[in-house]
């Protein structure tokens, strides 16, 4: 096992993403919020799982909206067009398998 340290970059204005582990199947990564910061509406071909960790979020999937807090978890399934908008400052636990190469 290596444990391995990423960098912590800034993304969208008031967003800070950090990946915290990977392998080719699957990736975790951390991403900080500022009040009012947003995540674009994107969509890929991984499948992903949030997990609010702190703050208050309002996520679009697929055109339905759904707000989250701490503690609470989804998955966003493959080529799902989604964002987010952050209403309480606070962090997203992501999964994505396979790896986002694109992080890396």
């Amino acid at each position: 096992m290596m444990l391995k340290r990423f960098p912590a970059v800034p993304t969208d204005p008031g967003v800070i993403r950090q990946v915290l582990s990977d392998s080719p199947e699957l990736m975790m990564v951390s991403f900080e919020f500022a009040k009012g910061a947003e995540g674009k509406l994107h969509s890929h071909s991984h499948v992903q799982s949030t997990y609010v960790q702190s703050g208050r979020f309002v996520f679009s999937v697929s055109g339905e909206d759904l707000e989250v807090a701490p503690g609470d978890s989804f998955v966003i399934p493959s080529n799902a067009v989604h964002g987010c908008r952050c209403l309480e400052p606070g962090r997203l636990i992501d999964t994505f398998t396979p790896r986002r190469d694109d992080f890396l």
